[in-house]
């Protein structure tokens, strides 16, 4: 597997109308929406998805390292 590994702090708001990724905060975490509601991990599920083709890597090379339960989640992406 090519790249490297990133490690990127990320602030999710689940039922939003359109999932899309807005761009940092002032404390420089990644603002995204997504779609699906926070139940069963369906939003988290949604993130891995559109984290994935942003930047152009398999849904599995992405984890959630910390804070799968909250909206504040720390996310590793493998083979940027």
């Amino acid at each position: 597997m090519g790249g490297r590994d990133i490690t990127i702090d990320v602030l999710v708001q689940p039922r939003a109308s359109r999932s899309e990724i807005l761009g940092a905060d002032e404390a420089g975490r990644i603002r995204v929406r997504v779609t699906a509601p926070p139940v069963e991990g369906a939003a988290n599920k949604s993130l891995i998805e559109l984290l994935a083709r942003h930047y152009g890597v398999s849904k599995r090379n992405i984890t959630i390292v910390a804070g799968a339960r909250g909206r504040l989640k720390r996310v590793k992406i493998a083979g940027v």
